[in-house]
């Protein structure tokens, strides 16, 4: 009985190509099931709403995207839209805060200043206090009133507590 290897031939060359064609499509309908995730956007509407939808929504609140596999379950659930990594969420943050940091020094300044102008009004009046003369103040009529020696004496301490108080003791 002779040999013949072309009737085997056909038979492994169909069987290998069926079993290529099955590999292939078993490699696809995987890689296809795996990244095949359905995203819904939840977001809040114009009048407090929930609102569900498979497109991102333009004027919503707090969108968070949910996704779902393939067979029903949620992936990376809490995820808000445009916020997928933590080193955003930590940026956003860090933006914040040297926003709040600036105010804060902003206010430190305008304090430290206003200060400084206290301090200034406070040593002139205590110069006015010590020039001498006659010192008058104005009441609430207008008209001026003199103070004698006494009351010119009260107001020099007082303006010299405020200024030990205000401007760090320091005087002028």
């Amino acid at each position: 009985m002779p040999y013949a290897p072309t009737t085997y031939a056909p038979t492994i060359s169909t069987a290998t190509k069926l079993l290529v064609t099955l590999s292939t499509t078993c490699m696809l309908a995987l890689t296809m099931n795996a990244s095949h995730a359905i995203q819904v956007y939840k977001s809040i509407g114009s009048h407090s709403e929930v609102k569900y939808s498979q497109h991102a929504p333009k004027n919503g609140k707090n969108i968070e995207v949910i996704e779902f596999r393939s067979d029903g379950r949620q992936t990376n659930t809490g995820q808000l839209a445009g916020k997928t990594e933590t080193n955003q969420n930590n940026n956003t943050q860090n933006a914040e805060d040297q926003r709040v940091a600036q105010l804060e020094a902003r206010i430190r300044d305008q304090e430290a200043n206003a200060n400084a102008q206290r301090c200034q009004s406070l040593r002139n009046n205590l110069t006015n206090l010590n020039v001498g003369g006659r010192i008058y103040e104005m009441d609430a009529s207008g008209k001026r009133q003199y103070l004698d020696g006494r009351e010119i004496e009260l107001k020099r301490e007082r303006v010299q507590q405020a200024i030990s108080q205000y401007c760090n003791g320091s005087t002028t």
